[in-house]
């Protein structure tokens, strides 16, 4: 009778085996996936405050401002060697 109850567990045992073991592998996939969800969600509310900021006129016109545009009726001045001179004025 032992015999039987320990074959009828062990059978009982490879009946759920596949299903058991294809549910925790769904279960983690699907804690992987929640996760990279999260990790997209943040990314996306990045660069939607960094669009934001694109589109605000004064990084607009920061962003003109290092490519060298200037507004019309201005006058663009390239000023050279302000590295050697601040090491220069830094020693006094």
């Amino acid at each position: 009778m032992r015999w039987v109850a320990l074959g009828v567990l062990v059978l009982l045992g490879l009946l759920y085996y596949r299903p058991i073991r294809t549910y925790v592998h769904t279960h983690h996939a699907g804690d992987v996936r929640a996760a990279e969800v999260r990790a997209l969600a943040a990314r996306k509310r990045q660069l939607d405050e960094r669009l934001a900021e694109i589109r605000s006129g004064a990084t607009l016109v920061r962003g003109a401002r290092r490519l060298g545009l200037v507004k019309p009726g201005e006058q663009l001045f390239i000023v050279r060697g302000i590295p050697e001179w601040r090491r220069a004025n830094a020693r006094r």
